[in-house]
């Protein structure tokens, strides 16, 4: 009896190290490039940065272009805008003590009118910026994306991943092998010559792209109140 509980007893044991070498293993990350096996086939992972495919691409500069002078038009509203909004406010200031309430009020009315609109045409500015943005962006990126598909089908990748998450975020993969980096293939599938080495894909620190920048901040002096 005793010896049938002992011998349980080691039973439980092996067991219980099989299963915890099962979970271990489970859990151990797996390397994007390396194959495995599945019941469609191998396994075979990729990664690419479409932001600095977009940034080699010939249309990249004309939409740089683009957006800089829609930029620039704006920016330059925005100046006269508050421009206008200062003088208007210097005028008031200097003067308000000789004004009559009625005056006075109606000053006011104009100087809070004007900041109204300032704060109105900065969140509109932003907006069709963005959208002028995406309606030049698309067109290339899906061109990007038709690319990187015809280069997974002929190189038998079943994944291709995007290296960056975007601005401010932390890169999808943290560490890839070189052999798992399709950027070069792409690009000639393009038939696009990078501009420099292609080490900032591979690193998650791809060129500035062609995102537009916000207007120029708000006034941030108050209209005058009663």
């Amino acid at each position: 009896m005793k010896k049938n509980l002992v011998m349980a007893f080691v039973a439980a044991l092996i067991m219980g190290g099989l299963g915890a070498q099962a979970q271990a293993q489970a859990q151990t990350p797996v390397n994007p490039a390396e194959s495995s096996t599945t019941a469609a086939g191998p396994l075979k992972l990729g990664y690419t940065n479409i932001d600095y495919i977009l940034s080699q691409t010939p249309e990249s500069k004309e939409i740089q272009n683009q957006l800089t002078i829609q930029r620039t038009q704006s920016e330059n509203e925005m100046k006269r805008l508050m421009k206008e909004f200062e003088d208007k406010l210097a005028t008031y200031e200097k003067g308000a003590a000789q004004m009559s309430d009625v005056i006075r009020a109606d000053r006011e009315k104009e100087l809070q009118g004007l900041q109204t609109r300032i704060q109105e045409f900065q969140r509109s500015a932003e907006s069709q910026l963005q959208t002028k943005y995406q309606q030049l962006v698309n067109p290339v990126v899906q061109k990007i994306q038709t690319n990187i598909d015809a280069v997974a089908k002929e190189n038998g990748f079943t994944y291709i991943f995007n290296l960056d998450a975007g601005a401010g975020t932390t890169p999808i993969l943290l560490f890839a092998p070189k052999e798992g980096d399709v950027t070069e293939l792409v690009l000639k599938k393009m038939g696009v010559n990078p501009q420099q080495q292609n080490a900032s894909a591979t690193t998650g620190s791809a060129p500035a792209t062609n995102r537009p920048a916000a207007t120029p901040a708000k006034p941030t002096t108050p209209a005058p109140k009663k």
